[in-house]
Order: C-alpha cells, then sequence, then structure tokens
C-alpha cells in the first residue's frame, strides 16, 4: 500500500531544480560589481543518479534512480524505490530546498540504503556544478557529494518498446496475467513496425507523423497458438492497430491511444546510443 509522505530525500533531491532562478550579484567592493555569475543550467533535463558519498563512504545509486526538472521549479523523481517530488529556489549555484511529498514504501536491500544516505546528506543547501553531462551536489562542508549524470531520452523509432498496460481513458490496467512481457514492438525509420503481439510475431507498414501513427496495410502475423491471456493480450492489440493511434514519447516511454481513449502504453529499458 502507498503512503504519501513528507521526506528529506524527497525534498532534497529536488534540490537539483531551479539552478537558473536568480544569478549571484558581486559586492560593491568588487570591481565587477554589478555583474551576475551565470546559474547552473538543469532544468527540462531527466537526471539518473550515480552515486552518494556521505562522510567518505560512497554508496552507488539503484537501477531506476532519478529526477525530471520543470522550468517552474517543481521536481519529480524515483529514489530507486520510493517516488518523491519537492520545489526548491536557487541563487547563482546555492539552492535552498522547500521540502515536498513522497511515497512511502519498504525499501530491502541496496535501495533502502541508498535511500537512506540520501535522507542524511541533502538538506539545507547545496553547492552545484555541472561539467558537461555531469552534475554534483555538494554540502556546504564537502563531506556529502551527489553525482548525477543526464540521460538522453529514448527515440521513437529504432527502440524495442514493451507494452506494460492497456488504457482506457485516464484508467491505466495491468495485462493479462501471464502475458506480461510478451508484447513488443520496434518502429523502424521506414515506416515500417514490426514485434510480438504476446504470442505471435507481426509486420505492417505505417505512417509517423510527430503526433500519430497509423497502420496503413495489412498486419502480417505468424499463427501459433499460446496461451489465454497471451491470445487475450494479443486480441487487444491487433484492434487497436486498426486505426490511427495519438502517441505520447516520454523519457523512456510510450503510450498509443484511439480516437476514444483506447489504447496502449509502453516502456524501454534500453538507453539509446550517444
Amino acid at each position: 500500500m502507498l503512503k504519501t509522505r513528507t521526506t528529506a530525500a524527497a525534498a532534497v533531491l529536488a534540490s537539483l531544480v531551479v539552478l537558473s532562478a536568480c544569478g549571484t550579484q558581486k559586492s560593491g567592493s568588487d570591481p565587477g560589481a554589478g555583474s551576475v555569475a551565470p546559474d547552473v543550467q538543469v532544468a527540462g533535463v531527466h537526471w539518473s543518479f550515480d552515486t552518494v558519498t556521505v562522510a567518505g563512504k560512497e554508496t552507488r545509486a539503484p537501477d531506476g534512480a532519478h529526477i525530471e526538472i520543470a522550468a517552474n521549479g517543481q521536481a519529480s523523481g524515483n529514489s530507486g524505490c520510493n517516488g518523491f517530488g519537492a520545489e526548491v529556489a536557487a541563487q547563482g549555484d546555492t539552492v535552498t530546498v522547500k521540502q515536498g511529498q513522497g511515497t512511502e514504501m519498504a525499501c530491502p536491500g541496496e535501495r533502502g540504503a541508498f535511500e537512506a544516505v540520501l535522507q542524511k546528506a541533502f538538506t539545507g543547501s547545496l553547492k552545484a556544478r555541472l561539467d558537461g553531462d555531469r552534475l554534483t551536489l555538494t554540502s556546504p562542508d564537502g563531506k556529502n557529494v551527489l553525482a548525477l549524470t543526464s540521460e538522453p531520452p529514448a527515440p521513437l523509432d529504432g527502440t524495442t518498446w514493451t507494452v506494460d498496460s492497456l488504457l482506457s481513458g485516464q484508467t491505466a490496467t495491468s495485462l493479462p496475467q501471464g502475458s506480461e512481457g510478451k508484447a513488443t514492438f520496434v518502429i523502424d525509420k521506414d515506416g515500417k513496425v514490426r514485434g510480438n503481439l504476446g504470442c505471435n510475431r507481426f509486420t505492417a507498414t505505417a505512417k509517423v507523423t510527430p503526433t500519430t501513427l497509423t497502420v496503413t496495410g495489412p498486419v502480417a502475423t505468424t499463427r501459433m497458438i499460446c496461451s489465454s491471456a497471451q491470445m487475450q493480450l494479443e486480441t487487444k492489440l491487433y484492434e487497436l492497430l486498426d486505426g490511427p493511434l495519438s502517441y505520447k514519447l516520454g523519457h523512456r516511454s510510450l503510450t498509443l491511444t484511439g480516437a476514444d481513449g483506447e489504447g496502449f502504453a509502453a516502456k524501454t529499458t534500453i538507453k539509446p546510443t550517444p
């Protein structure tokens, strides 16, 4: 069962957010008085956590630990177990954390250990340094350090997408039990769509625009018989492909829906080649 909570980790992780607010005003005695030091630009980027170092002890982040930053100061992410959200204010490379909310699930093993050091290490003010695609956040005393890497989004074409839920309006439902991970597809640059509908392999031609995908020819499939759950999923996906689908591409996610709101969601864990 999920609960909401206010956590130091949620708040401080979001200290990555608005490093584009004010700039640092130099003192009047400085020869450069009146100039503003540039702020570190991190908004609009998906950051993956690499490591957290607390008092000299480094803890590696588990898979899936990340934060996404919006230009308005709102941030959302995941510690590798619990989700979180927060907002911060920034001046130059110093951020001030305002606590947010997060889910509260038990996090065993390395995920729990990582979340624990986040709670301990990241409170108050942090200094940020950006070197290419690497972001480093450091506590004022220099004892605690967080290392992150920006991660580019997966492209629509050439990515292997795995169907993970069915959509009906604003509601997402799980796949039939026993069919999880069976339906996959790839959209090729030449307009072909190929993959597996849950049981049988398929190929089709499609027209892809910046917002829609429409199968323009017959869907060719193999003719195997699988479990009832797999066949149930396959039938549903086959029906959904019969008509134009609007798509929304996320960082590692893809949703496709018809005009009636029926559709499916897919995800990928493959990192695109730079």
